[in-house]
């Protein structure tokens, strides 16, 4: 079975347009870590242009250049790479191929033999798209306990949708790494339901 994961770095007022400014003070070894096990056992990384010009723009000079980061630059270079976009021509870096349909490509890759997961790093207008279509089954979402107060929001244009926490840590910086399923509600309550457990609600035993 396939899973199609999103990895986000996001502020606590749910900003994902990240600023270096809010970002890098924050990263750590336990945030290297967290990115890590996100990456891992990844079969195919799926990103939307910018987030792929960002990276491309990046990591292969960092791969070639040697230095501690190379690792993690060869790394992402040989992962395959399904990059959405309108544009067919070449996109630069190894293993990377265009799709103009994402919702299209990720039912494929559920179909994919040997493809068990599918990492969504950044990209956010993918993953809400995949989140309103019903094809998202994981996020990992790193808060940064800052508020950006300005840039591209998270859940901007989503509807209802419920999670389940599967694992949480909080780092010594303050950033606190969520990991969610889908979910459906844990039921159908409204307050009439809840009345009794409101403070003071219930009244002591005779």
């Amino acid at each position: 079975m396939t899973t199609v994961i999103s990895t986000l770095f996001i502020s606590l007022d749910g900003v994902t347009e990240i600023d270096p400014a809010w970002h890098f003070p924050y990263f750590d070894e336990n945030m290297g870590a967290a990115v890590a096990a996100d990456y891992e056992g990844t079969d195919v990384l799926l990103l939307g242009r910018t987030t792929y010009d960002s990276f491309a723009g990046a990591w292969p000079l960092r791969e070639g250049a040697g230095e501690v980061d190379a690792g993690f630059a060869k790394q992402l270079g040989d992962l395959r790479k399904v990059v959405a976009t309108h544009d067919a021509g070449d996109l630069g870096w190894r293993n990377a191929a265009a799709t103009d349909d994402v919702l299209a490509t990720v039912a494929a890759l559920r179909r994919e033999p040997g493809v068990e997961k599918v990492l969504v790093a950044g990209s956010v207008s993918i993953v809400r798209q995949l989140l309103r279509a019903g094809e998202l089954d994981e996020v990992s979402l790193l808060i940064h306990p800052v508020v950006a107060g300005h840039g591209d929001r998270l859940f901007d244009h989503v509807d209802l949708q419920p999670l389940r926490l599967v694992r949480s840590a909080v780092f010594p910086t303050g950033v606190v790494h969520l990991h969610y399923a889908m979910a459906e509600l844990p039921n159908t309550h409204g307050y009439d339901d809840i009345v009794d457990d409101v403070p003071g609600g219930q009244q002591p035993a005779e």
